[in-house]
């Protein structure tokens, strides 16, 4: 399941209020590379809980050029 255009637009980090990358997986995420934390998307519903965000590692989201 992906996003909606509209809600990617309005969605930034709830830790640092920057800018997310929409990975849709497997699994779909969105990426902090700020706070290198990764959000989940489950069900097609983000999850933007700073305590529930895992940490990230470049090797499953790489950076996009």
């Amino acid at each position: 399941m992906t996003l909606s255009a509209e809600l990617l637009r309005i969605l930034v980090c709830p830790k640092c209020k920057g800018p997310l990358e929409y990975y849709a997986g497997p699994p779909e995420a969105l990426v902090c590379r700020a706070d290198k934390l990764v959000y989940a998307v489950n069900d097609g519903i983000p999850v933007m809980l700073i305590d529930e965000a895992r940490a990230l590692t470049d090797a499953e989201f790489p950076p996009r050029p």
